[in-house]
């Protein structure tokens, strides 16, 4: 018998009874990248939390079990001790080809997996950590309800220690509940929808990204708040679990050597100076490691020094690097993938995307109304790509408490992802998905989300319905660029000159393919003409792309336009208008060409400057 909440529930894998799970076998996507095939089954091995690393943890990702849970009810009758009905592979969508289960309609959810812990871990915390798991998570462990998480793109750990059999085997067993845009759920979901179109996407539900074991001192750090600017100044909170003034002791380090110790007090914040820095930049993105001791919890870190800040240059509010004005140049970043969806097949995929627009010139990429693993955003800090980070917006307008539990997820989002030198901005709304129109709540927002990191800028609505809040004036207009022109086309609105003027999406520009390199769902392929416009060739698709960069050029040489973000990066299901097809198989940019264009952007902008 198992117990859950004082209540008891038998056993019901009896022997003679029990059926073994179909073995795992990925599915066959309606599309597939260079790494789909000889993934096997140790997926994602990496540590996957690299601003708070453990030396003691062992991952849990790998095959696991999977049910159709069917209905809410189903969590009153967990199947514990029983066989599921199928193997998946975690970390993964339930509804891509990789999870082995190439699911529709995954709303509820029974996962399950088993896992030992070494006797050597006995004493201390066991923390279990989820990276993500899409969209609402209640946690059992050997029987036990231990924990219940909602927010599909953020991070929770579980204190799993006291339900723990050390030197045994031990239970884990997830319910997961996802509506996405069903049952009349209004839930930050990104571009994800049951009833795929053109422009939104196969949902992603269970858990995508890593799950890990890790041990810990009773009293650890249980959050790290670290950023350092240009000067060299560091300004650190260490979290601890247990909330006591405990002492702490922050060490920098370049290479081997120790350039830089402070002492604090754990859950307060304090600030030091580390001389002689080299600044983090997209042209020199230097890093340093740290170290964070709390008694006798000891965690690994990184930092860049940086600064990012807005400023008046030559009458113009610009966007500031380190003080100084640079235009600031990427992609929309959708972060799809044909054969796991949201997740990308490994490691070496998901830094394709990002290498390949550092080589063609780019300076930033806008991660679009998604949150990624934290691997990517090291991957940035490393490459020197800026982020400008979007919260994943709901899709219609919100009542009050559906608008407050968007509050709190932004709030996750940012205290998430605040230590990772890349990120320049935060995004709030795009283009008026989830936006309230009658009582303007993105001042409040901007207002907070600077209290949780004041050492950003907030872009408050991108594209739509501005009414004046944040750092950004921002225009989106695929046709042609409007960046900080005295023209625009609604539902942008004019420029403003007391804020930075962006564009903050054009381009756009399609190009059809052959079915080789196209997501087979005649659905989506039916929405290709909804494309804002179409090309004939991969010749006719750069001469129009160099079209729109030249105009773009010439705003910056006459008018206030201080960044601008071109989409794609890739096509996604029935938009055909990314740099690559969305198998990565086929290149569209003539690479020189866009090399030659991006750098002219640059130029123009240099040529603005005193």
């Amino acid at each position: 018998m198992f117990t859950m909440g004082g209540a008891v529930f038998p056993l019901l894998a009896i022997a003679g009874l029990a059926t073994a799970a179909t073995p795992y076998a990925p599915q066959t996507p309606p599309l597939t990248t260079d790494w789909t095939e000889g993934l096997g089954t140790n997926p994602w091995p990496e540590y996957p939390r690299p601003q708070l690393q453990r030396s003691q943890w062992q991952s849990l990702n790998g095959i696991w079990e999977y049910r159709n849970a069917e209905s809410s009810g189903a969590i009153g009758a967990p199947p514990f001790g029983q066989e599921l009905d199928t193997e998946v592979m975690i970390p993964s969508c339930l509804e891509s080809g990789l999870s082995g289960l190439q699911g529709q309609n995954t709303l509820y959810s029974w996962l399950s997996t088993n896992f030992t812990v070494d006797d050597d871990w006995d004493g201390q915390s066991i923390l279990l950590n989820f990276g993500a798991v899409d969209y609402e998570a209640s946690v059992f462990i050997n029987g036990q309800n231990v924990g219940l998480h909602r927010g599909g793109y953020f991070e929770f750990s579980v204190d799993a220690t006291e339900y723990i059999n050390f030197g045994a085997d031990n239970e884990l067993l997830v319910f997961v509940h996802d509506p996405t845009d069903g049952e009349g759920a209004v839930i930050p979901i990104g571009k994800q929808t049951l009833n795929q179109r053109h422009i939104f996407y196969r949902p992603c539900s269970g858990i995508w990204q890593s799950v890990w074991l890790e041990a810990a001192p009773a009293d650890h750090i249980s959050r790290l708040d670290l950023t350092a600017d240009m000067d060299g100044e560091v300004t650190v909170t260490v979290h601890s679990a247990s909330g006591n003034a405990t002492s702490v002791e922050v060490t920098v380090e370049e290479g081997d050597e120790t350039i830089a110790s402070e002492t604090g007090t754990a859950n307060s914040e304090f600030k030091f100076t580390v001389p002689d820095i080299q600044r983090w930049s997209p042209d020199s993105p230097s890093l340093y490691n740290v170290t964070v001791t709390l008694g006798d919890d000891q965690v690994r870190s990184y930092t860049g020094f940086r600064t990012i800040s807005k400023g008046t240059v030559d009458g113009v509010v610009r966007p500031l690097v380190n003080g100084e004005f640079r235009f600031i140049f990427g992609t929309l970043d959708q972060g799809y993938w044909p054969d796991g969806l949201y997740t990308p097949p490994n490691r070496e995929a998901m830094t394709y995307d990002l290498q390949l627009l550092k080589d063609l010139g780019f300076n930033m990429v806008r991660k679009h109304i998604k949150v990624e693993p934290a691997l990517f955003y090291r991957a940035c800090d490393e490459l020197g790509l800026l982020v400008i980070q979007d919260m994943p917006s709901l899709a219609v307008q919100p009542n009050a408490a559906q608008q407050l539990e968007f509050v709190r997820q932004l709030e996750l989002l940012v205290n998430q992802l605040k230590n990772y030198p890349s990120i320049m901005s935060w995004v709030i709304y795009n283009e008026g998905w989830g936006q309230i129109l009658t009582t303007y709540p993105e001042f409040d927002l901007t207002e907070r989300v600077r209290e949780l990191d004041p050492t950003r800028l907030v872009n408050s609505v991108t594209g739509w319905y501005d009414h004046g809040a944040g750092d950004y004036s921002d225009n989106h207009h695929y046709a042609n660029p409007q960046c900080g022109t005295p023209f625009y086309s609604t539902p942008s609105s004019p420029y403003d000159p007391e804020r930075i003027g962006i564009q903050g999406e054009f381009g756009g520009i399609g190009h059809n393919v052959t079915i080789e390199n196209l997501w087979n769902v005649q659905a989506t392929i039916s929405t290709i003409p909804e494309t804002y416009e179409i090309g004939s060739s991969i010749e006719v698709w750069n001469y129009r792309s160099r079209v729109l960069l030249q105009e773009l050029r010439d705003q910056i040489q006459r008018f206030a336009c201080s960044a601008a973000v071109w989409t794609q990066t890739t096509d996604v299901e029935g938009e055909v208008n990314g740099l690559m097809t969305y198998d990565r198989r086929l290149k569209r940019v003539d690479e020189r060409q866009w090399r030659e264009d991006i750098e002219g952007l640059y130029s123009a902008a240099r040529g603005r400057v005193g």
